[in-house]
């Protein structure tokens, strides 16, 4: 218990109970009755308690919204990528995504753009080839119908000559046939390779000579360099001459009169690398990286002159890596191409 007290502005003290001063008396219970803890709480809810309501449904609303902008900013790629793959499905290879994120998004986005590329590339390289077999093949029957057509009227004799440039064009006719069919083989990995140990220098020293004829008859000059020895390797020497052939009628269907091709030999490490190189007119940078294609030339008015049927160089392509090789082209505009591919040696 405690006594209060109170003084007045007189001096004297105010009495209660007797006592003067005394203004009234506390008393101080160790127990609170149950009623004075629930009015406590009913004064504390009615000071702070709507304050708390209201900012827990504002922090509520504000997590609401913070949540539906964060998902619309993380599901909007998704959504981009989904429609971008239903155009690319329905044939529209022009779609790209323009996504800067730099998480596992960007890294789907960027993979994605490099599909539509590579597919818009081959649909492109598909028409082009439709295009070009469709001209190859009208070349040569166009020449023989208008031969026939020519005997036939009278206007000219069915002479050797006449016989032998019919021949012409119906050899041309069938080794284009023989160059798709070999090329659909390979690119089906169903070419047949007899493969044997054999002496690459001895077969280059034999394929050489083939082409040395249409050299002399072009001005140029074919030189062979080779070690004095070489690995042993392991190949299918018919298609490997067939490889090297193609190189050398590449070169010389590109490198001017007093020309100068070389072909070279050299082990490296597991491989013998084979190359063929000239002085040619070169092939522009634009231009290198799709020489291997079919039909592709860097001639892009498909004269015979200049190219043949453009398949030789794909073909060459597909028969050293049928070996496990690589073939690789090196060029510069105006000082010419090298060609080369590498073969395994022999165990």
């Amino acid at each position: 218990m405690g006594e209060l007290y109170d003084p007045d502005s007189s001096g004297k003290s105010l009495s209660l109970r007797g006592q003067p001063g005394m203004i009234g008396t506390l008393y101080v219970s160790p127990e609170s009755p149950p009623e004075l803890g629930f009015t406590s709480l009913q004064i504390v809810f009615r000071a702070i308690g709507l304050f708390f309501i209201w900012g827990g449904l504002i922090a509520v609303a504000i997590a609401l919204i913070i949540t539906f902008l964060l998902s619309r900013r993380i599901l909007a790629p998704v959504r981009a990528l989904t429609s971008a793959a239903k155009r690319l499905g329905g044939g529209d290879f022009s779609q790209r995504l323009q996504v800067k994120d730099r998480s596992e998004l960007g890294e789907l986005a960027n993979t994605f753009n490099s599909m539509a590329s590579d597919l818009e590339r081959a649909e492109r390289l598909q028409h082009n080839m439709v295009a070009d077999i469709a001209h190859e093949l009208r070349t040569p029957l166009s020449n023989i119908r208008g031969y026939l057509e020519a005997i036939r009227d009278g206007v000219i004799k069915p002479d050797a000559d006449t016989i032998r440039s019919l021949d012409e064009e119906a050899t041309l006719l069938s080794r284009l046939v023989d160059d798709l069919q070999e090329l659909s083989l390979a690119e089906a990995g169903e070419l047949k390779l007899v493969c044997q140990v054999e002496n690459i220098g001895e077969l280059i020293k034999q394929t050489v000579p083939g082409v040395q004829a249409q050299a002399t008859a072009k001005g140029l000059s074919v030189s062979v360099d080779l070690p004095d020895r070489l690995p042993l390797v392991n190949i299918d020497s018919h298609r490997i001459s067939q490889v090297l052939r193609n190189l050398l009628e590449n070169a010389l269907a590109h490198t001017a009169e007093d020309g100068i091709i070389s072909v070279t030999a050299r082990q490296q490490g597991n491989w013998v690398e084979v190359s063929v190189t000239d002085t040619g007119e070169g092939i522009p940078p634009e231009d290198l990286p799709n020489i291997f294609e079919r039909f592709y030339r860097v001639d892009k008015s498909r004269t015979r002159a200049t190219g043949g049927s453009g398949l030789g160089l794909t073909i060459a392509k597909r028969l050293v890596e049928a070996h496990g090789g690589k073939i690789a082209a090196q060029s510069e505009v105006g000082r010419g191409s090298r060609f080369a591919f590498t073969l395994p040696i022999a165990d």
